[in-house]
């Protein structure tokens, strides 16, 4: 008897809908039965990618209250097999051996799918985005992760798009926090990578000496099962942790029309940051430019890209404003860390004029607030379908697990000071890292201005979203 295809709960167009009007990370339960992406475990892998040197970032395993950035980080070049030995407890595994196991994890991160089997296309179509609404996405726009516990993203926002994460080997907790939150999390834009905007605070460990705020930012929690795909929405920050030996996944990230204007503003960030931190000085001794962004860009180049990405933008706007273009998602090509400026638009967003309502319940669940109730569901309804199979898949469970203990890592407070990070000039809470001091000497920070202290109020996401506004301003007004 031939195997029926399972039926999805939503179809293509319902998830567009539930996409564009969802407000918060939700997690989808029971839309990749089927999906051959989900036979990727790191066994399979293996015998695909064969001798084929796979580069992993490798971190201590120790607690600084400070995040480890992948400028801190070693490196390794080494076949799937050696590192498949390693997390086994084999100690003469090449490239590895200089990192037990005990002491490290390992991360082969953003490893473009493309890329990595551009000897073999056909494996693109194992990873099926369509059944999301995203008409031809599939493996060749997506990123391929491999971890061991404990590898970890730093706590960060993407400047570009959404993301579609799906969970393919083991879990992974996610830490997510609202873009409201940017005042808490204290951003920086060093380490330097284009479409990231990172976090100063071990969001794990923090330091709420010099980071006070942070009492107030509102963690929303969830460990991400095999089978389950989290939606993240434009601008949410996230820190990201394996918590089992070994963890796949495989993401997309999906272009707004609104990045448009992001692109913008990530060039005038890129061009201030090259220029001052490029400059030789006693104060730039610090590794400040993230292992995967090209070096010795010149400021003809970084001018010529603003240029263009503010040209780009204006005739989007002029396109819009002449009902050109009625969409929300963009193109099917992966938006993060791409410099090309381009716009890249194919898809009509569904609209409906009549009024929506999120289907959360069985299929659809949002990842909340400790301090909230899940929308329109119980810790019953939860722990319900924590064993419901997924028909027609390998994995074991395509539900959503139960959050009680992961919910009480962070409490919510107040400010120190009683108000945002922007609106703080008096206190110690707005006081951003130094190249040269400790978070114990207020001294010292407030009588040693750095070149980073200096960036970070130069390239704070306010101040940069009103240079880009003055831009474009003066290039829709002909004064550019």
């Amino acid at each position: 008897m031939a195997a029926t295809t399972p039926i999805k709960p939503f179809n293509p167009e319902e998830t567009q809908r539930i996409l564009h009007h969802v407000q918060q990370p939700a997690v989808f339960l029971n839309m990749t039965c089927g999906w051959p992406v989900l036979r990727w475990t790191t066994e399979h892998l293996t015998g695909c990618l064969g001798d084929r040197l796979i580069r992993f970032r490798l971190g201590k395993k120790e607690e600084t209250n400070a995040p480890l950035f992948e400028t801190q980080c070693s490196y390794v070049e080494a076949r799937m097999a050696q590192f498949l030995s390693w997390t086994q407890g084999q100690t003469d595994v090449g490239p590895f051996s200089e990192y037990p196991y005990s002491e490290y994890w390992a991360y082969a991160d953003y490893k473009y799918i493309a890329v990595l089997f551009q000897d073999q296309p056909l494996m693109f179509e194992d990873v099926k985005w369509s059944d999301f609404g995203f008409e031809g996405r599939n493996g060749r726009e997506s990123t391929l992760w491999i971890g061991t516990v404990g590898a970890n993203t730093p706590c960060h926002l993407d400047t570009y798009g959404c993301n579609l994460v799906l969970q393919v080997q083991g879990r992974k907790r996610w830490h997510l926090f609202p873009p409201g939150d940017t005042a808490n999390l204290y951003p920086t834009r060093i380490p330097y990578e284009e479409s990231s905007v990172f976090s100063q605070v071990d969001v794990l460990h923090p330091d709420l000496k010099r980071f006070p705020a942070f009492q107030g930012a509102r963690a929303h929690i969830v460990t991400l099962q095999p089978g389950q795909v989290l939606y993240v929405p434009r601008h949410w920050w996230h820190f990201v942790e394996s918590v089992d030996p070994i963890t796949v996944s495989v993401n997309s990230w999906i272009e707004l029309d609104v990045d448009d204007v992001a692109r913008v503003s990530e060039a005038v960030t890129k061009t201030v940051v090259w220029a001052i931190k490029g400059a030789k000085s006693d104060y730039n001794t610090d590794d400040w430019l993230n292992p995967t962004e090209e070096g010795n860009v010149s400021h003809n180049e970084n001018i010529q890209y603003l240029n263009l990405a503010v040209m780009a933008c204006a005739q989007k706007k002029r396109d819009l404003s002449h009902g050109k273009l009625t969409r929300d998602f963009g193109g099917d090509h992966p938006v993060k860390r791409d410099s090309s400026g381009q716009i890249k638009t194919n898809r009509d967003h569904i609209r409906n004029s009549e009024p929506f309502v999120v289907p959360f319940g069985p299929h659809l669940i949002p990842v909340s607030s400790p301090q909230k109730e899940l929308s329109r569901m119980t810790s019953k309804d939860v722990e319900s379908h924590s064993s419901r199979k997924c028909a027609a898949s390998s994995q074991e469970d395509c539900s959503i697990g139960s959050e009680g203990t992961d919910a009480t890592r962070l409490r919510q407070g107040k400010h120190a000071c009683g108000t945002g990070l922007t609106q703080c000039r008096t206190c110690d809470c707005a006081d951003g890292p130094s190249e040269h001091s400790s978070g114990d000497n207020k001294e010292s920070r407030h009588t040693t201005i750095t070149t980073n202290d200096l960036l970070n109020c130069l390239v704070h996401p306010d101040v940069i979203s009103r240079v880009t506004e003055l831009l474009l301003e003066k290039h829709q007004g002909g004064q550019l």
